[in-house]
Parts: structure tokens; C-alpha cells; sequence
């Protein structure tokens, strides 16, 4: 909750405001709950309540998308996220398998990369 007393908030917030904390948009803070990435409750009239602790959780998922995983594969992490800073060792097997398939993705663009170089260099002749 050290995010959330740096922000000054100790009550409920509403979607809104949580974006506007966040830098995020309501309708990605409504993709995140619907995916059971954050929780919200619901007040008298409907409207959603997010306890002021969903915002560190919503800055790790902004992280995790940075460094390339996706929300379904977040929502797979998400028992290993009990730190903003850091995520537990059981997240290690699927961030592992990821980077291999980057480092996949990195080779055969680097191969692609070395033949339209060679295509040029031929063509200058």
C-alpha cells in the first residue's frame, strides 16, 4: 500500500480515478477485472470500487505488458505477484519459456535482417 499513501489515498476509488492514478484508461482497468487480474467491489448503485492497493497491482501489470507478456499470461503469473517489485520464484518456468521464444523471434529476424543486407550490398554491385 506504499504507492497508495504516496498517492494519499485510503478509501475506495473509483474506476476514473484509478486510471487517472495509474496513467491507464478505464476501459484497460475494466479488460484487467474482467481477465481477474484486480478486483473491484461494487457500491450501492453499481458503480466499481477498487480497494487503493489495486494500484501497485496495476503498475506490475503495466511492467509485465512492457517487457512483452500478454494479459492471459499475466493472469497465469498472477499467484506469483505478491511484490511490486519482484515476482515469486514460480514465475520463473513460463518467464523462461517466453524468453526463449523471444530469443527465437530475435534469431530469425536477425537472419532476415543479414539476407536484405546482402541484398543490398549485391545490388550496389
Amino acid at each position: 500500500m506504499a504507492e497508495a499513501s504516496r498517492a494519499g489515498v485510503d478509501q475506495p476509488l473509483r474506476v476514473g480515478r484509478l486510471a487517472a492514478l495509474t496513467h491507464t484508461t478505464p476501459r484497460m482497468l475494466r479488460h484487467y477485472e474482467n481477465k481477474g487480474l484486480i478486483e473491484a467491489e461494487r457500491s450501492s448503485t453499481g458503480q466499481r470500487l477498487f480497494d487503493p492497493s489495486v494500484i501497485e497491482q496495476v503498475h506490475t501489470i503495466r511492467r509485465l505488458l512492457g517487457a512483452g507478456l500478454s494479459v492471459d499470461v499475466i493472469g497465469e503469473l498472477i499467484e506469483c505477484i505478491h511484490d511490486t517489485d519482484r515476482l515469486e520464484p514460480c514465475a520463473v518456468p513460463l518467464l523462461v519459456e517466453h524468453l526463449h521464444t523471444y530469443d527465437g523471434r530475435i534469431a530469425k529476424l536477425t537472419t532476415t535482417r543479414d539476407a536484405l543486407q546482402d541484398l543490398i550490398d549485391t545490388s550496389r554491385g
